[in-house]
């Protein structure tokens, strides 16, 4: 693994010589409740990235650490990018890779509201520059968390500011976690949550959904190896593709 921010030119460029992909870690600074850090999703994406990196020998990228976070601006210090701004981001870092022959692109997501700017820059940086790209966004999520999990989710495939986040944390940023503060909320999702665009703080005080008191370090770690086991399968899949 080369991580791209330590390393000189000359390294990336005789890794690019030998073929590898690079991984591209996109996060958020978005509130995470009372009791987690507002980084939380680029911590959680940045370190399932960097176990991605070495077990695939890959080009760790920086993580971009804002989002599309616009349903979460009701809490203070949740910073947003537009979705045209994070698709041109991610889109223009892989046009400027394909221009240094890479042989492709592994975007770990870490937010809900990425997914579909990455998906669409993926799709223009395999179909109209030919830099084949897949996005990783936390594959076999739910089941991972009924498997080490204690509490239930606030919503099916709906996890944030919980049990599986704070263990993540507890896990790689313990700092930035204070469980002293740390609280249950399970609202009452409106009606039209699905199909109109809504804030979150509309229905939700503190930014939680679900419970994050049974979080533990331990939790995180294995919580993180499951995650990282997932992905390298798909991940393995798609590379085989390309040979």
């Amino acid at each position: 693994m080369i991580k791209a921010a330590e390393a000189a030119w000359p390294e990336i460029q005789a890794a690019l010589q030998k073929g590898c992909i690079a991984i591209l870690p996109v996060g958020a600074q978005e509130q995470h409740g009372p009791h987690c850090a507002l980084s939380t999703d680029t911590v959680i994406c940045s370190g399932l990235a960097d176990r991605l990196a070495e077990a695939l020998d890959a080009l760790l990228l920086p993580a971009i650490p804002y989002g599309e976070t616009w349903n979460t601006e009701g809490f203070a210090g949740t910073l947003s990018l537009s979705f045209d701004t994070l698709r041109s981001i991610v889109l223009d870092l892989g046009k400027g890779l394909k221009r240094q022959n890479l042989r492709a692109l592994v975007v770990v997501n870490g937010h809900f509201g990425n997914h579909m700017p990455i998906e669409l820059a993926s799709r223009s940086l395999t179909e109209d520059h030919g830099l084949p790209c897949i996005q990783i966004d936390f594959p076999g999520l739910e089941r991972i968390a009924s498997e080490v999990c204690e509490s239930k989710p606030a919503a099916p495939s709906f996890y944030h500011a919980d049990e599986f986040e704070t263990s993540l944390m507890l896990h790689l940023l313990p700092q930035g976690v204070q469980m002293d503060k740390a609280q249950p909320e399970y609202p009452v999702f409106p009606p039209t949550f699905d199909v109109e665009p809504m804030r979150l703080d509309r229905f939700n005080k503190s930014g939680v959904f679900g419970d994050p008191r049974p979080a533990t370090a331990a939790k995180g770690e294995l919580l993180l190896k499951k995650l990282t086991e997932e992905s390298l399968g798909i991940i393995e899949k798609f590379l085989a593709t390309l040979s």
